[in-house]
């Protein structure tokens, strides 16, 4: 199956320039693949329009292979040569009720297991800045104030003997904990389906080289389910921070509501250290119920969150997330940066190497599941 003495024509849309080296590269790598690189004008809301936009018809007909960020054909009869969709994000749910997802059995894979470490520092830097006060200390630096107060400085915190739950053990909830655990923080793994043996636990995906958890050996406990019952116990397990790096499908929209604010906010536990707990929202905007957060974080029920993402995107310069209290909003960020896309091309390029020899692919979407 795949390449072989078989012509290849690989078209990219993707808002950057065209990585010559890269291009160049896959193309050393696998010579009978003709590359179509298009670049396309960036909107402020890619996945809210026409994901067909700037590809020609025409072109349509003879792509075999599509690399794409927001970029489709309207319907499978228009692609009838079209045998695997990269897709430059992790997640799918922005597709799922495309044609091509839905009508079509086109392999789709995506580049989950790149955005580790990007967004586990986004994380990081998100828990200092709230739990060592500096947005007040950056507030003092600009008014060119030394600011020391000694009261705001003493309830400032460290990580260590803390317990961090992630709900989501994959590429990002793994580096994350590599971090905390570094910290001397404890955590709490929570996955869909159980991990019961050391083999289970381990990542079998793609992982970007001296990152995450590989063997799954970081979390000193484990909490697995789909029901209500099982994310409240793991959620009732003593957190202080609560990471959230699900994929969004029907099941786990608005997951998170009062019900589990309550829950972590009430939670005694021996070696709690604080009296509710950090929440952070690394995932997708609709895994929260936005209005009962705002409530949770201006009545004080939680600590204070960290989202790098909302509902909807872009958020609307009247919600009232903006102003809620102890906030910290980053507008869809916390996985880019200068390594993303040559981290990407290479999951391309090592998964069509593995089609190429009849291996498994890493990351192919289980359109039953949804992601």
């Amino acid at each position: 199956m795949g390449g072989g003495p078989d012509k290849e024509h690989l078209l990219i849309t993707l808002w950057e320039p065209e990585p010559k080296h890269i291009t160049a590269e896959i193309k050393r790598r696998f010579p009978y693949i003709e590359i179509t690189y298009l670049e396309l004008e960036m909107s402020s809301n890619p996945w809210g329009g026409d994901l067909t936009k700037g590809v020609p018809t025409d072109l349509w007909k003879t792509v075999t292979i599509l690399i794409t960020l927001g970029t489709l054909p309207a319907k499978p009869e228009d692609a009838p040569n079209l045998k695997l969709i990269h897709l430059f994000s992790a997640g799918v749910d922005h597709y799922t009720t495309h044609p091509i997802f839905t009508d079509s059995d086109i392999p789709i894979t995506t580049s989950s297991g790149i955005h580790g470490p990007p967004i586990s520092e986004w994380i990081i830097m998100a828990t200092l800045v709230a739990s060592k006060h500096y947005n007040v200390l950056y507030e003092g630096q600009k008014a060119h104030q030394w600011q020391h107060d000694r009261r705001l400085l003493m309830s400032t915190t460290d990580w260590v003997g803390k317990t961090v739950g992630i709900a989501g053990y994959g590429s990002i909830g793994r580096q994350a904990a590599r971090i905390f655990h570094a910290m001397g923080a404890n955590v709490h793994a929570y996955t869909a389906s159980p991990r019961s043996t050391a083999d289970s636990r381990k990542d079998k995906g793609y992982i970007v080289p001296n990152t995450g958890d590989p063997d799954g050996t970081i979390p000193r406990a484990w909490y697995s389910g789909t029901s209500r019952r099982s994310l409240h116990t793991f959620l009732a397990s003593g957190l202080d921070c609560l990471i959230i790096a699900l994929p969004l499908t029907p099941a786990t929209r608005h997951l998170f509501s009062t019900a589990e604010f309550d829950i972590l906010a009430q939670t005694t536990y021996p070696g709690k250290k604080s009296r509710s707990a950090f929440v952070i929202n690394i995932a997708r905007g609709a895994l929260i119920d936005q209005p009962a957060l705002v409530k949770a974080l201006n009545e004080e029920t939680l600590v204070g969150a960290a989202l790098d993402v909302a509902d909807p995107e872009p958020l609307p310069a009247d919600d009232p997330l903006w102003g809620a209290k102890n906030l910290i909003l980053t507008p869809h960020v916390s996985g880019l940066g200068a390594e993303y896309a040559e981290r990407a091309y290479d999951l391309f390029i090592t998964n069509w190497g593995r089609r190429e020899k009849g291996e498994r692919m890493f990351n192919v979407v289980d359109r039953r599941r949804g992601y």
